[in-house]
């Protein structure tokens, strides 16, 4: 019983919550549909109301293009308004182009103040809400502008009619109402027009202004009118004018306006009078002075990011190319806020591609977002950028070193003996070029004397910091920028003489100290020593024989011998003393470019000599304790002898390369010990067909039995022994009459060249079945000559010697330059090209080389479509050096890579690098020298 009652209460409770629940329920729907009603009636009632309005206003515009009176002021006034209360950009613009309309062609009335717009301006009781009232419908026009598209017709007229409101509302010069007793008014009126710009910049008028110019601008062929240009530049100009160039305003127009895509360059050809307004202004200055401030320009640069920071620097670029007097005055800013720049873009250039990094045509990989909008206008920022090493900017940047005469020598060189030039011995024709050279100037050495803390020496060093942190920040354009700074002839020469000053001594001690001092002032005299470098290295690496042996361009022989002991040491020194072992960064880069100069000398040098014997060894290096470190596994030995092996004599280097041999065949178990014999590999060979037996039997071979013991039975036509037993003589004989045969030109696998008759692959080698294997079973067999020290009597082309070493691989490597190497004849024809003064298209010529093959002209084009292309003054330094490398490298590459892959099957690339390509015909063929009786007595 007890327990039914408690059941009926628990049952009755939750009756009563449930209807409770139930009530609330209802009461919300209720006051729910209420609501919902009150806001669906709010919304028709807005809707009707707003219907209303723009019916209204429609029916005033078209009586007000129905050609009636003209309405007054207080009429526009009034339709405004109502206009602003419902006004919605997508679905009101035809009315909002009305209204402006209206308000401008009340503004162009004669002699009528009361339907001059501005009138209401001066009423008390419409002030305030006039202002606020223009204040909204240039914002509207604002709002519109960034929508419209330039390009298209209808847009473009659109953009006049915005643009025209808002210069005539933010300037007081066309209101009529001031002319005559009205200019009384100007300053009270001044005041509003300041009022208004004030509102706009609040809101974002430079970003409008922005996208508008980058829209119109940042393409192949602007397609803003000139008028619509002008009047955009005038608004952004007018703020700042006005705040009489504040820091708060010169911000905005730096950032939005002077980061438009080439904006000074469109300028300068569409409306150069907005330039004559920046320059009246003198806005390069105050640019100057606003952005060399660190702060200001590390704010302005994370603002635009790399890609318009490029833009920004183009367009300041481009106005200090219009105004030298003022970049003579302000050099030391100017050259602050760009390297603070570039800096700012290094951070985020990378070596290589990944995830989070993106093209960029300029900086190459970069690791910000790239606006690829700009690519259209890449080309002209690339021209404004141009300017940084233009003659010139350089003229003005290096003034100080420019403006100093080098000394010129008194004393005339003595006579030359009468003897024709072509018989001379090498020193003398050495001889006659430094006494040519020194009869110029004074030859430049390190002679120490000048303050490193001079100003002087700071005002230089900050310029090449400038320089080369555009090499390392601007990837893609790098050759531009060094084609540049090596255009003057006297510049490398007077920087090389302003270096040999500096220091109490001059020269290599200075720049030792400097690589220990981590301070800001040793981080900039060794940015100048790059930058010579770099600069050094590219002007020699253009040059042809004639210009750097003969014409001396820039550089005197006897200088160049004083440049390379200079690098010589220096290199020397950085890996002696353990400096590059750890080297990174900015030391790395140091090395680099050192180390890249020291060897375009060097290689240079052992093409055509220009420097003293013996002049590359260092004297404080003994071979043996080189060799004993060496041994021990030191990383400086090993440095040593990857980057400057010329500094140990080359005797020492060649028993290096024996030992490395040895030791190799030890570790491969191919000498004979008192516990193991090697094992050996016996072929038979007729005399009468040598090779074809001898390519048969050893080309399938594996790399360890072709480096083992290889023994040789000759036998004649009927298989019959010869008598004699191979202890290496047969074997010899065997790889000597191999080779002899080869190498025959009348076998067509090689060719010789003309003049010095020197061996390279034949381009119509290709006639031969199988000839790549032919060539790799060639190069097994040199491999096998030089491994065990077997000397063939093989001249080979300098050209293909490089090649063998791997130099062509390096981006310092100039086919032109081995040109001379192949066909003496055809290179003097290709630099006659390139010396001509007249027009080059004259002479008929193509990107194409025609070639007599076999008793057939065939065609070979240098590039795709390259017998259709003429070769002219702009492309014929290409077309010399496509030639080049077309006749030393494209012809036979096919047999240069099979010849070289066998020879490496037997002798270790790293082995033959520490030797130059005569030291490797050396090593081949053995020493040609003249023997000496005096050494034989």
């Amino acid at each position: 019983m007890f327990t039914v009652s408690q059941t009926s209460r628990a049952w009755f409770i939750d009756r009563a919550r449930q209807a409770r629940e139930e009530r609330l329920g209802q009461k919300g729907r209720e006051r729910s549909a209420v609501i919902i009603q009150a806001l669906v009636r709010s919304f028709l009632c807005r809707r009707r109301l707003h219907r209303g309005i723009r019916r209204e206003i429609d029916e005033f515009f078209s009586t007000d293009d129905s050609g009636s009176s003209k309405r007054s002021a207080l009429c526009i006034f009034k339709i405004a308004r109502k206009l602003l209360f419902i006004c919605k950009t997508k679905e009101d613009h035809e009315r909002l182009e009305k209204l402006c309309r209206s308000i401008l062609s009340s503004m162009d009335a004669e002699n009528e103040p009361k339907v001059w717009y501005v009138s209401l301006a001066l009423s008390k009781d419409l002030t305030l809400l006039w202002i606020k009232q223009i204040k909204s419908i240039l914002w509207y026009c604002c709002e519109l502008l960034e929508q419209l598209k330039p390009e298209i017709l209808q847009d473009s007229r659109l953009i006049t009619l915005h643009l025209t409101m808002l210069v005539t509302f933010t300037d007081t010069s066309t209101w009529k109402i001031l002319r005559g007793k009205g200019e009384s008014l100007r300053p009270a009126l001044n005041h509003i027009c300041a009022n208004i710009m004030g509102h706009l910049n609040q809101r974002g008028f430079y970003s409008v202004l922005q996208v508008l110019l980058t829209r119109g601008l940042a393409r192949s062929r602007p397609c803003l009118s000139p008028g619509t240009l002008t009047a955009a530049f005038s608004l952004a100009l007018r703020p700042v004018v006005a705040a009489q160039f504040s820091d708060n305003l010169m911000r905005p127009f730096v950032i939005h306006i002077m980061s438009v895509p080439a904006l000074v360059t469109h300028l300068s050809t569409v409306a150069p009078e907005r330039l004559s307004v920046l320059e009246s202004h003198d806005m390069l200055r105050k640019f100057i002075v606003f952005l060399r401030d660190r702060d200001r320009c590390l704010d302005a640069c994370e603002s635009l990011e790399g890609c318009h920071t490029l833009c920004l620097m183009g367009n300041i670029l481009h106005l200090g190319s219009l105004n030298p007097k003022v970049l003579e005055e302000e050099t030391d800013g100017f050259v602050s806020l760009l390297t603070q720049m570039l800096c700012y873009c290094q951070k985020y250039v990378s070596q290589k591609k990944s995830n989070l990094t993106h093209w960029h045509p300029v900086l190459g990989w970069f690791s910000q977002s790239v606006d690829y909008g700009l690519n259209e206008s890449m080309y002209l920022i690339t021209k404004q950028l141009q300017f940084l090493w233009g003659v010139p900017f350089i003229r003005i940047f290096f003034c100080d070193i420019l403006s100093k005469k080098l000394l010129e020598h008194p004393e005339p060189a003595p006579a030359q003996p009468s003897s024709p030039q072509n018989v001379l011995p090498v020193k003398s024709l050495l001889k006659r070029a430094f006494q040519k050279s020194a009869s110029v100037r004074n030859i430049l050495r390190p002679v120490g004397g000048r303050r490193v803390d001079s100003a002087e020496v700071q005002k230089v060093c900050s310029i090449c910091v400038l320089y080369q942190t555009s090499l390392t920040t601007l990837t893609q354009i790098r050759l531009q920028i060094l084609t540049g700074l090596t255009y003057l002839d006297d510049l490398l020469p007077k920087l090389w003489a302003f270096i040999c000053e500096l220091g109490p001594h001059g020269g290599l001690k200075l720049f030792l100290e400097c690589l220990n001092n981590d301070t800001g002032e040793s981080k900039q005299l060794l940015a100048m020593l790059m930058l010579f470098c770099d600069c050094s290295r590219h002007l020699i690496t253009i040059l042809d024989d004639i210009e750097v042996y003969e014409e001396q361009i820039s550089f005197k022989l006897e200088e160049l011998v004083t440049i390379s002991c200079f690098l010589n040491s220096f290199v020397f020194k950085m890996i002696w003393d353990g400096i590059v072992e750890n080297a990174k960064g900015e030391t790395l880069e140091l090395f680099q470019s050192v180390h890249g100069w020291l060897m375009v000398l060097y290689e240079r040098d052992c093409r055509r000599r220009f420097a003293p014997e013996d002049h590359w060894l260092r004297k404080d290096l003994k071979p043996g304790v080189l060799f004993q470190e060496l041994d021990r596994d030191r990383k400086r030995a090993q440095l040593i002898l990857q980057h400057i092996p010329h500094v140990v004599p080359h005797k020492n280097r060649v028993l290096l390369f024996r030992n490395m041999v040895t030791k190799e065949k030890e570790k491969l178990g191919l000498v004979e010990t008192s516990s193991a014999s090697p094992h050996v590999t016996h072929i038979t060979v007729r005399r009468s067909r040598m090779l074809e037996d001898g390519y048969e039997q050893l080309r399938q071979l594996s790399q360890h039995a072709m480096k083992g013991v290889i023994r040789v039975k000759f036998v004649n036509d009927l298989g019959v022994d010869e008598a004699g037993i191979d202890q290496d003589g047969v074997f010899k004989e065997f790889l000597e009459e191999i080779i002899k045969r080869v190498f025959d030109p009348a076998l067509n696998l090689f060719k010789t060249t003309s003049g010095d008759e020197r061996l390279y692959p034949s381009p119509t080698s290709y006639i031969h079945e199988n000839y790549l294997q032919l060539f790799e079973f060639v190069g097994k067999m040199l491999g096998k000559a030089v491994y065990e020290g077997i000397v063939v009597d093989v001249p080979f082309a300098s050209f293909f010697l490089s090649q063998m070493l791997g130099h062509h691989h390096s981006v310092f490597y100039s086919s032109v330059d081995e040109l001379p190497s192949l066909d003496s004849e055809f290179y003097k024809n290709l630099t006659s090209i390139k010396r001509y003064d007249g027009d080059i298209a004259d002479l008929g010529l193509t990107l194409s080389y025609d070639e007599d093959v076999m008793g057939q002209l065939v065609c070979h084009e240098l590039i795709p479509g390259g017998k259709t292309i003429p070769v002219t003054n702009e492309n014929k330094i290409s077309y010399i050096h496509l030639m080049a490398h077309f006749r030393m490298h494209t012809q036979i590459k096919n047999q240069t890579a099979a010849l070289i892959s066998g020879f490496r099957s037997i002798i270790k690339p790293e082995w033959i690098r520490m030797f130059s390509t005569p030291e490797l015909q050396r090593l081949i063929s053995g020493d040609n020298a003249e023997i000496d009786l005096e050494d034989l007595k």
